[in-house]
Formats: C-alpha cells, sequence, structure tokens
C-alpha cells in the first residue's frame, strides 16, 4: 500500500507538471508533451494522470471506501488511454513492451486493491 501511495503522489506531480507545460508551455524540469499526440489526447492523458493520482491520495488520507472501485475505473481508462496512444499515435517514445508493462500494472494494482486484506482494511469495504 505504502507503494502506491508513493506511485500516486508521483502521478499527483507528474500530472500537475504536464497541465502545468500544456497550458503554459513552459518546461517545467523535463519535456512531457509528446508531439505526436493530438492536443485532446494530451489533454485526456493529463487529467487521467492527475485524477488517478488526486483520487488514490485523498482515498488513502480519508479511507474513501470507493478508492478500490474509482482506482480500476480509472485504470481501466489509462489502460483505454494507452491503447489508443500506443496503437494510433506510437512515437520513438513508447512501444509494445512498455504498453504490455503498464497493463500488467493496471491488472495487477486493481487485483490487489479488490483482493488484499491490506486494502479491505484501508478502505473499510467488503466484496
Amino acid at each position: 500500500m505504502t507503494l502506491l501511495l508513493i506511485w500516486a503522489i508521483g502521478m499527483l506531480i507528474w500530472g500537475l507538471a504536464g497541465f502545468f507545460e500544456y497550458f503554459t508551455g513552459i518546461v517545467p524540469f523535463i519535456q512531457l508533451q509528446n508531439a505526436a499526440y493530438p492536443n485532446g489526447v494530451q489533454f485526456v492523458h493529463w487529467l487521467l494522470i492527475t485524477l488517478t493520482g488526486g483520487v488514490f491520495l485523498f482515498g488513502y488520507i480519508f479511507r474513501w471506501k470507493w478508492t478500490p472501485f474509482a482506482m480500476i475505473l480509472l485504470f481501466s481508462n489509462l489502460a483505454i488511454l494507452c491503447t489508443i496512444q500506443t496503437f494510433d499515435f506510437m512515437s520513438e517514445q513508447w512501444g509494445y513492451s512498455q504498453y504490455f508493462t503498464e497493463i500488467v500494472f493496471y491488472i495487477i494494482h486493481s487485483s490487489f486493491l479488490l483482493i488484499s486484506s491490506v486494502s479491505k482494511l484501508r478502505f473499510e469495504f467488503n466484496l
């Protein structure tokens, strides 16, 4: 759970930095925009990344019982976006191995959030 928390904080920072660059054109620390993606896809990319980090952080802090389900919804949306980015806008930055790694990451973490006793205790839910 601690690793997911650290990952979520990283996602939130990355998403906010991406939005900052998206709206201002100022590169925060490294260039985050991918020129291969249209503006709308880029916006949805930063929106989902920011929401994913923010929702998990909120849910973790406040022990929101819907956190695991909200995360699965966000992971599925990120997986769809990743599929679109990989197969429609393939760039040298992204390849099939990274795509499959990301999808496996979403599956493992979704399973953990639904099945793990640690998750059930933290978010106080039962299936």
